[in-house]
């Protein structure tokens, strides 16, 4: 088992330590500055007063991400599947 790593996350004024596989460091950093600058925005772009609001804001923002990718790599994997079945039966036809 890799050795631990022990850092600590500042996200929206609060610091977060955690314990992670050293492998995860960089994206939980990366993923930080993102939460980060979107913040920003959100503080800049509307009048948000609670930091929660903002937070909330972030998670359906990431979230709605992670879904669009999900539907659009389903969307993918269908066309790719028809193309596949098309190419099939031009070969059962050759055969």
């Amino acid at each position: 088992m890799p050795e631990q790593l022990k850092i600590k996350l500042s996200i929206a004024n609060r610091v977060y330590p955690l314990t992670i596989n050293p492998s995860q460091e960089e994206g939980l950093r990366k993923a930080t500055k993102k939460i980060e600058a979107m913040i920003g925005q959100f503080e800049q772009n509307y009048s948000v007063r609670d930091k929660q609001d903002v937070l909330a804001m972030c998670a359906l923002q990431f979230a709605a991400q992670v879904e669009q990718k999900s539907i659009d790599k389903e969307y993918v994997n269908e066309e790719v599947q028809e193309k596949l079945n098309a190419l099939n039966e031009l070969l059962n036809q050759h055969i």
